[in-house]
């Protein structure tokens, strides 16, 4: 195969500025109980690829699923691409790609515990029936409930026509559950969800958390939700983790400051965002992580980035294509979802570096305050975030007092980046996220950070 690509890469590169394959084979499982029964069960593989190409800044794509007459796609790909360039009117348009090292890289996957492959279909759909049943059992007051399980291995061979040869591949596994309650007309709804490229052994053993939701989803018919008002606010890890992907990390990805002017002239480098402790980063280096891998599908070696250090803006995420527009240096954030789609920018593990605070810290001198954590769900519209978080507790002269229900968090992200006071120690890693964009969702990714602390935070209730 190694040779087929060279060979047809070197005819076809000669009609184009830029030129790149992928061929990928994926299997899949999905479990899903809902309710009391197994709602979804099935088993998929697929093969496929891509050819993308540019010519005069000018993208063609086209992907497909048999592999037997790769000069079609060749054809297709570079006809496009060449189409375009001249129905744009761009004789003067320059295709624009930041400069990556060409490298040759065979990488054997390795996975450090059980393979989830090996473990039989059915042993998978009795441990979800067991947390499923789990759910079901625990109160009367548990109307529905959602165990889900999923597992992808992807194997990929990438070349381009810069001379890069890649090959590696990972497995990827998620879980998600959840309780709904009812008692009256009020209803609650608890989730718990993890994920991991570790191995099976990580999904088992759930009994305590799974149980730990279906007693939340239960308590929360009983609280009450907080009165209207700002507070100080202490959110946990995992809320860390969501607030830094999705109200920070999204407007840090160079498509969208590239797309957007006025996002160029505000989020300017060395404009001050945050205090001295505020730390920032994205990157797919870290290993064993869900947003991790040696290339991304560009292949521009993974990297650590700093988005925000010491407070002040100092980078952000780019495809080869976004660095290259831009003037900055490639940061390995081209990903694609599988090989129906082309990449695009995207965040890797996104996290606040910890400080030196322990919880108790952070909260010891709020005299009225809410401390919230977990996740149930939210939104961002540009610089604007709401997040509902899955648990929460009133902050009564520096302790943690009675539990809350129904704490949603809203804001500006730059002015709540300001109002951040102080960052805790007990750094976390959530590895439950699928990333959705453009069309792509479901993309693995790692979020993680310690408990912040910050000032002036909205938090709508009575």
């Amino acid at each position: 195969m190694k040779d087929t690509f060279k060979e047809l890469i070197e005819k076809y590169k000669k009609n184009v500025d830029y030129l790149e394959i992928r061929l990928e084979n994926n299997d899949s499982t999905l479990i899903r109980f809902l309710g009391k029964n197994l709602d979804s069960l099935s088993q998929i593989k697929s093969n496929g690829g891509y050819v993308r190409s540019c010519h005069k800044g000018s993208w063609g794509f086209c992907s497909f699923n048999n592999i037997d007459n790769l000069k079609e796609y060749f054809d297709k790909s570079t006809d496009q691409a060449i189409f375009l360039s001249k129905s744009k009117n761009s004789d003067n348009e320059k295709t624009i790609l930041a400069p990556v090292e060409p490298v040759v890289k065979i990488s054997n996957f390795k996975l450090h515990g059980k393979d989830p492959k090996k473990i039989p279909l059915n042993k998978k759909v009795e441990l979800f029936k067991h947390y499923n049943s789990l759910i079901l059992s625990y109160s009367d007051l548990i109307t529905t409930s959602n165990a889900r399980y999923s597992e992808k291995t992807q194997n990929i061979i990438f070349a381009n026509s810069e001379g890069t040869y890649l090959e590696h591949g990972w497995t990827d596994l998620e879980a998600r559950f959840s309780a709904t309650t009812k008692k009256n007309d009020t209803v609650q709804v608890a989730q718990e969800s993890l994920g991991s490229r570790l191995g099976f052994e990580e999904i088992e053993n759930l009994d305590e958390r799974i149980i730990n939701t279906a007693k939340r989803a239960v308590d929360q018919l009983s609280l009450k939700p907080p009165k209207a008002g700002t507070y100080t606010v202490i959110i946990d890890p995992i809320l860390t983790g969501l607030f830094v992907h999705e109200a920070f990390g999204h407007l840090s990805e160079g498509d969208f400051i590239f797309d957007n002017p006025k996002m160029q002239e505000f989020m300017v480098f060395g404009k001050k965002f945050g205090e001295k402790f505020l730390n920032i980063l994205d990157g797919g280096k870290i290993p064993d992580h869900r947003g991790s891998f040696l290339f991304d599908d560009e292949g521009t070696p993974s990297q650590d980035t700093y988005l925000i250090k010491e407070g002040i803006l100092v980078g952000r995420l780019h495809s080869r294509e976004t660095a290259g527009k831009l003037n900055e240096k490639p940061t390995g954030n081209a990903r694609c979802l599988d090989y129906r789609y082309p990449p695009i920018v995207r965040m890797t593990n996104t996290w606040i570096e910890p400080q030196k605070n322990s919880l108790e810290d952070l909260i010891s001198d709020i005299k009225l305050g809410i401390w919230a954590g977990n996740w149930l769900g939210g939104q961002t519209n540009g610089e604007m975030f709401t997040f509902a978080s899955g648990e929460a507790r009133m902050i009564r002269n520096g302790t943690l007092a009675e539990p809350l229900k129904d704490v949603n968090l809203t804001g500006n992200v730059f002015q709540t980046l300001k109002d951040i006071e102080g960052i805790g120690n007990d750094m976390y890693w959530d590895e439950s996220g699928g990333c959705g964009k453009a069309g792509q969702s479901g993309l693995s990714v790692g979020v993680g950070g310690p408990s912040i602390r910050i000032k002036n935070v909205v938090v709508p209730g009575e």
